[in-house]
C-alpha cells in the first residue's frame, strides 16, 4: 500500500499540471465563438468572429507572411541540419555538436538581439529575407537532433553490406541511409515548420516595415484589447500546430522520444 500512494499523488499532480495548461486554452477556443465583443461572460454561440478573419487583410497578409517563411524556412533548415547531423554522427570534432545544437538552448531573446546586430553589421534590410534567416539558424540545430537520434539507432551493417556488395559511397547513401534516415528527415522538418510558424521572440527583433507574421499580428491586436477575434486567430494558429505535432508523433514516436 505504501507504494501506490506516491504514484497516485505523482498521478493526481501530473493531472493538475495538465489542467492548468489546458483550461486556458480550452477557454480560448470557446470565447472564440462567444457572440460578444467582450470576453467578461458568455453571450451565444456564432461564426461571425471567423467569418471577419475570411475578409481581413491584415491577418491573411500576416498569415500568408508566416506560412512563406515557415516553408522556407524548414526546408532550408532541413537541408542544412540533415547534413549538420551527419557531420556530428561522423565526425570527430568535439566542438561541432556545440555549435550546431548551441542555440536550442540559448534563450530566444539573445538569439533575437544577436541577429538583429548581426544583420545592422553587415547592412542586411531587415524583413522577409533576414526573418527567413533567422528562423534557418535556430531551426538547424532540432533538424540535426532528429536526424542525429535517427542515426544513432541505425544498423550500420547495412551500409558495410552494400559497401562490400560494390556500391558507391553515393549510392550507399541514396539506396540505403537516405530511406532510412527519411523519418527522422520528415520529423525534423516538420518541427522546423511548427517552430517558424509559432516563433514570436526573434521575429520580433528580426522584421521590418511592412513584414508582419501572424504571431506579430496577433500581438498587436491583443495589445489593444482581447476580443473574440484574437480568440479566433489564436485557435487556428493552435489547431495548426496541434495537428502538424500529431503528425510529427505518427511519423516518427521514437525521435520524439529521443
Amino acid at each position: 500500500m505504501a507504494n501506490k500512494r506516491p504514484s497516485k499523488a505523482l498521478l493526481s499532480a501530473g493531472i493538475l499540471v495538465y489542467l492548468f495548461l489546458y483550461i486556458p486554452l480550452a477557454v480560448v477556443v470557446i470565447f472564440s465563438f462567444n457572440d460578444s465583443k467582450l470576453n467578461a461572460e458568455w453571450v451565444g454561440f456564432t461564426w461571425k468572429w471567423y467569418e471577419k478573419l475570411i475578409h481581413n487583410d491584415s491577418i491573411l497578409r500576416a498569415a500568408g507572411n508566416s506560412l512563406i517563411i515557415a516553408i522556407i524556412s524548414a526546408a532550408m533548415a532541413t537541408v542544412l541540419g540533415t547534413l549538420a547531423g551527419l557531420a556530428i554522427h561522423r565526425g570527430r570534432q568535439k566542438w561541432l555538436p556545440a555549435l550546431v545544437l548551441g542555440p536550442i538552448a540559448m534563450p530566444d531573446i539573445l538569439i533575437g538581439v544577436s541577429l538583429l546586430l548581426m544583420f545592422i553589421l553587415l547592412n542586411v534590410s531587415l524583413g522577409m529575407v533576414s526573418i527567413i534567416l533567422a528562423h534557418v539558424s535556430f531551426c538547424i540545430g532540432f533538424v540535426a537532433l532528429a536526424v542525429q537520434s535517427r542515426l544513432a539507432g541505425m544498423d550500420q551493417s547495412l551500409i558495410e553490406a552494400a559497401r562490400d556488395l560494390g556500391a558507391s559511397p553515393w549510392q550507399s547513401f541514396r539506396l540505403i541511409s537516405l530511406p532510412l534516415l527519411m523519418p527522422g528527415i520528415i520529423a525534423g522538418a516538420m518541427m522546423a515548420f511548427t517552430l517558424s510558424i509559432d516563433d514570436f521572440v526573434i521575429t520580433f527583433f528580426t522584421a521590418g516595415v511592412g513584414s508582419s507574421t501572424l504571431p506579430l499580428e496577433i500581438y498587436s491586436m491583443v495589445k489593444i484589447a482581447v476580443t473574440p477575434e484574437v480568440n479566433a486567430v489564436s485557435t487556428l494558429l493552435m489547431l495548426v500546430t496541434l495537428t502538424l505535432i500529431t503528425a510529427l508523433s505518427k511519423i516518427s514516436p521514437t525521435v520524439l522520444r529521443q
